[in-house]
C-alpha cells in the first residue's frame, strides 16, 4: 500500500510518500512561509526526486484537525484537488493522532499539545500497547480543545510517566515543569513536530478499516470557532 501524506496543521509543513514499512521520501519545513508558499512546491520536489507515478498511490492522507484554521483549509483544498485528480479516496486522520504516533512503541504515556492560542490547548491521551510483532496505539483521551491545566489534571490523575510533544511545549514549559506532579520528559526534537510520514503510516492502518471518504465529503476538523466568528459573535452581528 502506498501513501501519500500531506501536513500543514501547525507551522510546520510536512509532505511524504510511504509504501508499506517503507518511508520513500519526506520533505518537512519548520519555517516563518505560508503553506501556499509552500506545499505544492515541496510535493512537485518530492514527486520529481522519487518519480512519483500517481496511478500508484492508493490513498492520500491529510491532518484534518485541530489546528491553524488557515493551515488546515490549505492542506485540505490541495488534498481535494489531488483526490478529484487522481481519483483517490482521501484518508482523514485527526491531528494530535498523528502526533501521538511519533512516539510509537513508547511505554510512557503520550500528551501531544498544540498551541491553541488563548491559555487552550488542542490535545489528547495516548498510549501504546503490544500487538503481534508491533504495538497498537490506544486513544485513552479523544481529541479536545481545552485549557492547559485541565491535561495537566488528566496526566497528573493518570499517575504514569509521560510525554509531552508539539509546539504548544515550549509554549507552556514553565508551567508544565511546575504543575505536573508525575515523571515526564518533552519529545526531542525530531519527534516533537507534525511528520507526514508517521501521518502517511497511521492512516494505511485506516484505510485497511475503510476510514476513508471522498474528495466531495472531506472537510476539515476545528473544534473551536475561528477569531473572526468569536468576534461577530460577541459584537452580536
Amino acid at each position: 500500500m502506498k501513501i501519500l501524506g500531506i501536513d500543514s496543521s501547525g507551522l510546520t509543513a510536512s509532505v511524504a510518500v510511504v509504501e508499506d514499512d517503507i518511508v520513500i521520501g519526506e520533505y518537512n519545513i519548520n519555517f516563518r512561509k505560508t503553506h501556499s508558499q509552500t506545499l505544492l512546491p515541496m510535493l512537485d520536489e518530492l514527486s520529481g526526486m522519487i518519480s512519483l507515478d500517481a496511478a500508484t498511490i492508493d490513498g492520500i492522507a491529510v491532518s484534518e484537525g485541530p489546528g491553524s484554521f488557515t493551515g488546515l483549509r490549505i492542506g485540505s483544498a490541495m488534498v481535494k484537488g489531488l483526490a478529484r485528480a487522481w481519483e483517490k479516496p482521501i484518508i482523514p486522520v485527526p491531528t494530535v493522532d498523528a502526533l501521538a504516533y511519533n512516539m510509537y512503541g513508547s511505554s510512557d504515556l503520550i500528551c501531544p499539545i498544540m498551541d491553541a492560542r488563548r491559555n487552550q490547548t488542542y490535545t489528547g491521551l495516548y498510549e501504546f500497547v503490544p500487538e503481534g510483532d508491533g504495538y497498537k496505539m490506544n486513544v485513552l483521551l479523544d481529541r479536545r480543545a481545552v485549557d492547559l491545566g485541565a491535561i495537566m489534571a488528566e496526566v497528573n490523575a493518570s499517575g504514569r510517566r509521560t510525554v509531552f510533544l508539539g509546539d504548544g511545549v515550549p509554549v507552556f514549559a514553565e508551567q508544565l515543569r511546575e504543575e505536573v506532579r508525575v515523571e515526564y520528559s518533552f519529545a526531542p526534537a525530531f519527534m516533537n513536530r507534525q511528520r507526514a510520514a508517521a501521518l502517511a503510516v497511521l492512516a494505511a492502518s485506516y484505510m485497511r478499516e475503510g476510514r476513508t471518504c471522498t474528495a466531495a465529503e472531506h472537510a476539515p476538523v476545528y473544534l473551536r470557532m475561528s477569531q473572526a466568528e468569536r468576534e461577530r459573535m460577541e459584537s452580536g452581528q
